[in-house]
């Protein structure tokens, strides 16, 4: 039987896994692997847990209070809870120094993905023109993951921009505030399709209408943010719990990959690996599938190289994809009562359309429900009584659009390993492409 082994947890290594094991393959996965904590009452809703819950002041805000931002605190409003932080938790054995970027890793079992809101969009052939492949290559790959994971959308506006796939169900019952909205572009369409290059849809997201095995439909328990008691937000953890089952499949737990050795013709023989428990070992591998995110994956090599007696090695053509924050209030709701037991992430998606189809801008649409609203409140130049009351009654009429802009390869971007006694760090240096700050403005401008 042929065998590979991959290095990482997330979307990317436990479906190559899942399709590997499907044509015959045996598999080995090697993870530092953080489990996620037990849900606590996950027959709650939000506010059933807010209410009734002896411990909710801890599990809201963390023991020691870690979840509280105070004034002039630096930072997203719209964070993730203490009972979260496993998730993006550093290594103490890997050290990283960012120069122009902020640097997302993670070693929970399921990866970064264990705290995403289920965006998932494909690629269309404007994003994919740099690239050896087109989206007629991936299509039934989507149509593969879809019919695995569960996820809602419709064939709509954004179609041109968002390319349809097989197996979507029918989205989530839209809350109140994104009934509204949609209301108001059907009235305005035209204008803003025409006009502004403005595009309204209902988003794509993995997450549950009817039950799959042990993962339960979503039933508008408004825990969302705080992870799903229901567990119906995909994550990659639950196809790792199914591979697990494999007679063919071992989990390596608490493995961080250092490097790989390659022998003669320089085919990958083995790879080294730090234990928890402070040791090193190393195992033979047949095939290496890195997957363990774009730093991490990157560091691997870079590390591998080096030990291979390259004296400076890098890495070049880093991207990212700038994200903008931009609050809003939808002034029909302001007074009303908010719907706190509701689906809590974007359920609709803007496009805005680019001078030329790569600048293609996608945005997600979040109306503030069981969001920590206490930033809000203290950063209100009025008093605490007025500030509250002025939270209170305008929570229903908030909303926050990210906004996602492109990006492109440029050699200056560029990963390295700067190595200081015994101790390796991995560098990353990243710049901005001249025009960004351009389209940004162009971008708001239409918002």
């Amino acid at each position: 039987m042929k065998s590979l082994s991959i290095v990482g947890s997330g979307a990317s290594a436990v479906h190559f896994a899942q399709t590997a094991l499907e044509r015959g393959w045996s598999v080995t996965m090697f993870d530092v692997g953080r489990s996620r904590p037990e849900h606590v009452r996950p027959e709650l809703s939000f506010r059933g847990l807010k209410d009734s819950h002896p411990g909710a002041s801890e599990y809201f805000l963390g023991p020691r209070f870690e979840g509280v931002l105070f004034p002039g605190a630096k930072g997203e409003y719209y964070g993730f809870p203490p009972h979260r932080e496993y998730v993006f938790a550093p290594h103490r054995r890997l050290q990283t120094l960012s120069n122009g970027f902020d640097p997302l890793t993670s070693f929970a079992r399921g990866g970064l993905a264990e705290a995403w809101t289920g965006a998932v969009f494909p690629f269309s052939d404007a994003e994919l023109v740099d690239w050896p492949i087109a989206h007629a290559d991936l299509s039934p790959h989507y149509d593969l993951v879809a019919k695995r994971i569960g996820i809602v959308g419709l064939r709509d506006d954004l179609e041109p921009f968002v390319p349809a796939h097989a197996h979507l169900d029918a989205p989530l019952e839209l809350d109140l505030h994104s009934k509204r909205l949609c209301e108001r572009y059907a009235a305005v369409r035209e204008t803003l399709n025409q006009k502004l290059g403005v595009f309204m849809g209902r988003t794509r997201a993995a997450v549950l209408v009817k039950a799959r095995g042990e993962r339960k439909a979503c039933d508008h328990k408004g825990r969302c943010l705080w992870g799903c008691p229901n567990d119906s937000i995909y994550s990659p953890l639950f196809t790792l719990r199914e591979l697990e089952r494999h007679a063919h499949f071992r989990y390596v737990q608490g493995a961080l990959v250092r490097h790989f050795e390659t022998g003669d013709g320089g085919r990958v023989q083995s790879i080294v690996v730090d234990r928890d428990k402070g040791t090193q070992e190393r195992f033979s591998v047949e095939r290496l599938v890195l997957a363990a995110g774009t730093l991490s994956s990157s560091r691997i090599v870079l590390e591998s190289l080096a030990m291979a007696g390259e004296s400076a090695p890098e890495l070049g053509g880093l991207m990212d994809n700038r994200q903008l924050l931009v609050p809003f209030v939808n002034w029909s709701l302001l007074g009303k009562q908010v719907e706190l037991e509701s689906y809590q992430y974007h359920q609709l998606a803007l496009g805005l359309r680019g001078e030329n189809p790569r600048e293609y801008v996608h945005g997600l649409i979040t109306t503030l429900k069981a969001a920590l609203l206490h930033p809000i409140a203290q950063s209100i130049p009025l008093d605490l009584r007025t500030a509250l009351d002025l939270v209170r009654n305008s929570h229903a009429a908030l909303g926050l659009l990210n906004l996602n802009f492109h990006d492109t390869r440029r050699g200056a971007n560029r990963l390295a390993l700067e190595r200081e006694g015994e101790v390796t760090r991995l560098s990353v240096n990243y710049a901005p492409d001249p025009g960004e700050a351009a389209r940004i403005r162009a971008a708001l401008g239409k918002v």
